[in-house]
């Protein structure tokens, strides 16, 4: 894979309806959002150790996932830096290999997790078998890629106002 400033990782198992939520807002953003700028959009699918290099190489990072928010399904939730590390920590049950707790924090622990970070989660109405989606989520998918593109833009800026200003442009740890 490229080398790109954002990372946007789709988790999720698309054979267990919501669960695959992460998966399809990725094949919605490559349709929708295929301008967006230095990204590189990756299918986690259930998670495994093998996407730490990628996650460690992101000066970004941004994880898309079905969540249980405690809330309406399909609604739409995002946890920036630590926020995003204290609930991916959270105790849930999970159909993925290893949690993305894990992955965080082996990259803490190895000082490569990037300071701009961030979850995209959206509540799920139905994890079940199916390759569906439900229609809450389906009509949140618009909104998700919105949430995502906006954060490659601030970022994008951010990043373009310290390179003007003569800032670092190192990654921020």
């Amino acid at each position: 894979m490229e080398n790109k400033n954002t990372l946007i990782l789709g988790i999720g198992n698309a054979l267990l309806s919501d669960e695959g939520a992460g998966i399809h807002a990725l094949d919605y953003l490559h349709e929708h959002y295929s301008d967006l700028p230095d990204v590189a959009l990756l299918d986690g699918g259930t998670l495994s150790f093998t996407l730490l290099p990628y996650i460690e190489a992101a000066e970004n990072l941004i994880v898309v996932d079905a969540a249980e928010l405690g809330a309406a399904p399909g609604t739409v939730k995002i946890f920036r830096g630590e926020a995003m590390d204290r609930f991916a920590g959270m105790p849930r049950r999970s159909v993925h290999e290893v949690s993305l707790a894990d992955l965080l924090d082996i990259c803490h622990l190895t000082g490569t997790l990037s300071g701009r970070r961030a979850l995209v989660a959206v509540q799920p109405q139905l994890i079940d078998w199916g390759a569906q989606l439900s229609t809450p989520v389906v009509a949140a998918l618009p909104g998700i890629a919105r949430q995502v593109a906006d954060l490659v833009g601030q970022w994008a800026t951010e990043r373009q106002a310290r390179a003007t200003a003569g800032g670092s442009l190192a990654v921020e740890r």
